[in-house]
């Protein structure tokens, strides 16, 4: 069997760590260099932070947010994005960079990097060229106490395979914008998308298929797409965008992480994509932690009275139910 210089560079990128965003930090990723501490019930930061998601998995390798945000960044201004060197950046590939506000479910572009992403031109090095992307944040992107900003890579070179970062920040905006409009967030090679294949030198492959993404109008208080379009939930099928205000949505994750313990005590929904789900109890602080005005310390979980589920506190706000694994 004969191999190209590209295949080779692709073998070597599959067993290397791969690229993961560092600022603002990405959840729970132990690489950066200011981090806040883990929420409760989370057991670790996440070693396989670098590894591209599954191909029907959730977006995102976790839905639990940072008990607080890793970054403030106001509408109009420059934002810079940064990544971990020494991964295996497969030659470069499309990026896209978006804002959400229901914990991922949605999200709108703010920024893309087409074609080269971690390089300055074609490339079948597996080592980036370039590890930070600053761009102006729109002016009319609302202002959230909590919102995620997102990361998407499709890359050039070797398996098909998608990579994704989330990272919880605040958005200040002093021009009192309600919504942001901007087209929604695909993600190539997962199920339920389009497989954009190896680029084989040909950096405009799959370029159609962002070109042709619809719009979406996002909000802190729920959003509206266009009928066309393909953008998912983060965790099944069947779940719905929020209409409420923007509290955090914890929804349970359909795959089983032996990483961390929330995970694991929620119940699988489908036993061909999950692990065995781990028998250790997230640990739970008293619910006194409950101020008198609704609001809760950051990191608290709560059961519910019947002890089938509980919710987590995040930035002062419970999250929705979580549901035990039986």
């Amino acid at each position: 069997m004969q191999f190209t210089f590209a295949s080779v560079a692709a073998l070597v990128g599959s067993v290397a760590a791969h690229m993961a965003m560092i600022e603002p930090c990405m959840r729970f990723n132990p690489n950066c260099a200011t981090k806040p501490q883990l929420p409760a019930g989370v057991a670790d930061y996440d070693s396989s932070i670098k590894n591209p998601i599954s191909y029907n998995g959730p977006f995102f390798k976790s839905d639990i947010p940072w008990p607080e945000p890793v970054a403030s960044w106001t509408a109009g201004e420059s934002v810079t994005v940064k990544f971990q060197p020494g991964g295996a950046a497969h030659g470069g590939g499309h990026c896209q960079f978006a804002i959400s506000y229901d914990n991922g479910k949605t999200s709108a572009i703010v920024h893309k990097v087409m074609e080269h992403c971690f390089f300055n031109g074609p490339s079948t090095s597996n080592e980036a060229e370039v590890l930070s992307y600053t761009f102006k944040l729109p002016a009319d992107v609302p202002a959230a106490s909590n919102a995620q900003f997102i990361w998407v890579w499709t890359n050039a070179i070797g398996n098909r395979e998608l990579y994704t970062g989330i990272a919880d920040i605040t958005i200040a905006n002093s021009g009192g914008s309600k919504s942001y409009t901007g087209q929604a967030t695909i993600f190539p090679n997962h199920e339920g998308y389009d497989t954009i294949p190896e680029f084989g030198g040909d950096y405009t492959t799959g370029l159609s298929l962002y070109d042709n993404a619809p719009n979406v109008t996002i909000s802190s208080s729920g959003y509206t797409a266009d009928s066309s379009s393909k953008q998912k939930p983060t965790t099944s099928k069947s779940s719905e965008p929020s209409s409420s205000d923007s509290e955090f949505e914890t929804s349970p994750s359909p795959k089983a992480s032996v990483s961390f313990v929330v995970h694991n005590a929620v119940k699988v929904t489908s036993s061909s994509e999950s692990e065995t789900p781990s028998s250790t109890a997230p640990s739970v602080k008293p619910t006194s932690n409950q101020g008198a005005d609704g609001e809760c310390e950051p990191g608290t979980l709560q059961c519910n009275d019947d002890g089938s589920g509980f919710s987590i506190c995040t930035w002062g706000k419970w999250s929705d139910e979580f549901t035990c694994a039986q």
